[in-house]
């Protein structure tokens, strides 16, 4: 089968032939009807010898954290799905038996290192090929009649916000402000999210104006520069609304500072991007009680929560397509940044 992979560090990912995986006891062929490029995929492309090393992800890797497909077939003691089930997969798989795991939530399990346990892309190899091997039924998620294209991407782009925002969502209350810094392939699903689920202000930040245009066009009430000038201008744009929550897609310093600056009392800085920034805090550097949270991907119920909202109509995602073939473009393509919401690749 064909499989777009990551071969050598510092170098462009490369489609090759594999052989079809097998499904061992209790695990789950399925075959991909979509799968989504992040931001994620790019960062680790992005890192030195010395860097990836420290990830200890084994080379070559086969990309797509984000996959939806059909059941293809079914290993030994498998019984929860079908074949032929459309399912989404779930990606920040744990170990399954510890508290968080428990509760759903996966994506802080915390012997998910110590057992080698990585998420499909993101270590072990991932939905960017004609199948993938699930290694959990538990990891699939019913995927009903939602076109596999449209929705691929809420596996990370819709459940990655929607984690973020629930955290925040006692203090999005009538009268606040939330703030969005990044309106592309996730920041465009967080600001419909929270115009969803929080009756807050959503004002958009970017540095591209399309991106901007997509932020509008979602349901941004605002969308503004990101620039010195974006501070005087949110405040000119809700007077003394305070802002509850800025939710960072892009976590670099100069967007963190900003964050920063638009902090009031018990406000949140969520840093969703990949990033490494450093920040004053402490009781006289930060407003009282204001606090600054890193969210990691989201729970399994929160997936299901978030594919809800899909079916509902009240959450979409911005795509384009490209064939397995034109998976390196696509790739190319996220990391200039010429991408308006999110690219799919469709095998």
């Amino acid at each position: 089968m064909k499989a777009l992979q990551y071969v050598e560090v510092g170098r462009p990912p490369e489609l090759r032939e594999v052989p079809i995986p097998e499904p061992g006891p209790g695990e789950v062929r399925v075959k991909v009807t979509a799968a989504g490029a992040c931001h994620s995929d790019s960062f680790v492309m992005g890192l030195s010898a010395e860097q990836f090393a420290q990830f200890g992800y084994p080379l070559p890797m086969t990309l797509g954290h984000e996959g939806v497909g059909v059941v293809d077939k079914r290993g030994e003691g498998v019984d929860a799905v079908q074949d032929g089930d459309a399912v989404a997969i779930y990606g920040p798989q744990g170990c399954g038996r510890c508290y968080e795991c428990a509760q759903g939530k996966e994506n802080y399990c915390p012997r998910a290192a110590e057992l080698g346990i990585t998420p499909p892309g993101l270590g072990s190899d991932g939905s960017m090929a004609e199948y993938v091997l699930v290694r959990d039924q538990r990891h699939l998620t019913p995927l009903g009649d939602l076109d596999p294209v449209r929705n691929v991407a809420l596996t990370d782009a819709g459940l990655t916000p929607y984690h973020a925002i629930k955290t925040s969502l006692p203090k999005l209350v009538p009268g606040t402000v939330a703030v969005v810094i990044g309106a592309g392939g996730l920041g465009h699903v967080a600001i419909q999210i929270l115009r969803e689920i929080t009756p807050a202000t959503v004002i958009a930040l970017d540095v591209n104006e399309d991106k901007l245009a997509l932020a509008r066009d979602v349901g941004a009430h605002h969308a503004f520069a990101s620039d010195e000038e974006a501070a005087g201008k949110i405040r000119d744009a809700v007077g003394g609304a305070k802002v509850a929550a800025v939710f960072d897609f892009v976590a670099i310093q100069p967007t963190v500072d900003l964050g920063l600056s638009l902090l009031g009392t018990e406000s949140d800085l969520v840093l969703v991007g990949v990033g490494a920034t450093k920040a004053d805090i402490g009781m006289l550097a930060r407003p009282y009680d204001s606090t600054i949270r890193s969210p990691y991907w989201g729970s399994r119920s929160e997936l299901i929560e978030v594919l809800e909202l899909a079916r509902a109509g009240r959450v979409s995602v911005e795509v384009e397509t490209f064939s397995l073939d034109e998976a390196p473009e696509a790739y190319r393509r996220l990391h200039e940044g010429t991408l308006r919401g999110r690219a799919v690749v469709v095998p």
